[in-house]
C-alpha cells in the first residue's frame, strides 16, 4: 500500500512523518511502498566464492596444517586471506562457532583487566629489549628455565637458553646471544652508543652483581621494571604466555633433551611465521625487514 503525504485540514500544513507514522502504526517502508525482502532472500551484492561447506572444509585444512594451534578467527581469516582463499572474518568467526572449532576465551581475573595507561613499545629496532625466565617442568630434570630476549619493536625473540640452573650466568647467555646477532660481537662497550636499553624485572639473576658487571662490560644500558608491576615488562610476559599455551602446556617432557629441539623449533617458526595484530598481521621478521626495506627505498 502506498499513501500520499497526509494534510492538516484545518492549517493545510503537513504533519510530520514522524507522527503520521507513529499513529498509523506503519512503517516508513509500508508507507512509501518500498517493497520489503522476503524470507529466505538472499542479500544484495556479489555471492561469495566458496559457499559454507566449501568455506569449512578450508577452514579445517588450514587449522589442520598450521604450525600453532588455538588461533582466533582473526588471524585464521589472515592466514587464508594471503594464501587466496576470501572470506569474511564474519564468515570465518560463524562458521568456527558453529562447528565448535572456537579458541577458548580467557577469563578475565577479578571482573576486569589491569590497567595499563603507559607504552613500552619502540618505532624501531633494538631501542629496547626485554628479558626474563620461565619455568617449565620435565619428568626426569624436575624444574626448569628458559631465559629469553624480545625485541619491544617486533617481538622477536633474538637469543633462548634452556637449561636446569636458572642462575644469574644462565640469564646472561641470552643477552649474549641477542648481542652478538644483532651487532656481530660481545666485545667491551659494542652497546654503549646505540640508545639501546635491557628492560628486565627485579629476580634475583638481574639484580646480582655478575649481572649487572656483564651489562656494563657490553655497555647495555639497564632498564628496570617497577616493583611488582609485570605490564611494565609486558612484552617478554606476552611471549611467555604464547609459549606456554603453544608448547609448554601440550607438552608432556620426559627430559631437557627432548625438550630443547621442540622449544628451539618453535622459536625459530614463531619468528617467521607467528603473526601479531599490533604488527598488522605480519611476522617478527616480516615486520623488521619491512623496515629497512622502507630505508632502502628512500636510498
Amino acid at each position: 500500500m502506498k499513501l500520499s503525504k497526509v494534510q492538516n485540514p484545518n492549517t493545510g500544513k503537513v504533519f510530520p512523518m514522524s507522527l503520521v507514522l507513529k499513529v498509523s502504526d506503519y512503517s516508513s517502508a509500508a508507507w512509501y511502498g518500498k517493497s520489503v525482502t522476503s524470507a529466505g532472500t538472499s542479500k544484495k551484492g556479489p555471492k561469495p566464492f566458496f559457499d559454507d561447506a566449501q568455506a569449512l572444509v578450508v577452514i579445517k585444512a588450514e587449522i589442520a596444517q598450521s604450525r600453532f594451534h588455538s588461533e582466533g578467527y582473526i588471524k585464521i581469516n589472515k592466514r587464508l586471506k594471503r594464501k587466496g582463499s576470501i572470506i569474511a572474518k564474519g564468515r570465518v568467526n560463524r562458521l568456527l562457532r558453529e562447528n565448535n572449532l572456537l579458541s577458548a576465551n580467557r577469563p578475565v581475573k577479578q571482573g576486569a583487566r589491569k590497567k595499563h595507561e603507559g607504552t613500552i613499545i619502540t618505532q624501531k629496532p633494538n631501542h629496547l629489549w626485554g628479558t626474563d625466565g620461565k619455568q617449565f617442568y620435565t619428568e626426569k630434570e624436575g624444574l626448569c628455565w628458559i631465559f629469553s630476549v624480545i625485541d619491544h619493536f617486533n617481538d622477536e625473540i633474538l637469543g633462548h637458553h634452556i637449561c636446569k640452573v636458572g642462575d644469574r650466568f644462565s640469564a646472561m647467555e641470552p643477552v649474549k646471544q641477542a648481542v652478538r646477532k644483532e651487532f656481530g660481537t660481545v666485545k667491551q662497550h659494542i652497546c654503549q652508543h646505540t640508545q639501546l636499553a635491557l628492560r628486565s624485572d627485579h629476580g634475583s639473576q638481574y639484580d646480582s652483581k655478575d649481572f649487572v658487571k656483564e651489562m656494563q662490560f657490553l655497555g647495555l644500558a639497564e632498564s628496570k621494571a617497577f616493583v611488582r608491576s609485570p605490564e611494565c615488562n609486558g612484552v617478554i610476559e606476552r611471549w611467555h604466555r604464547t609459549l606456554n599455551e603453544q608448547v609448554i602446556a601440550v607438552n608432556a617432557f620426559e627430559s631437557l633433551e627432548t625438550a630443547i629441539p621442540i622449544i628451539n623449533q618453535f622459536i625459530a617458526d614463531y619468528n617467521q611465521y607467528w603473526i601479531l595484530h599490533r604488527l598488522d598481521f605480519q611476522s617478527p621478521i616480516e615486520t623488521k625487514i619491512n623496515y629497512y626495506n622502507q630505508f632502502k627505498k628512500c636510498a
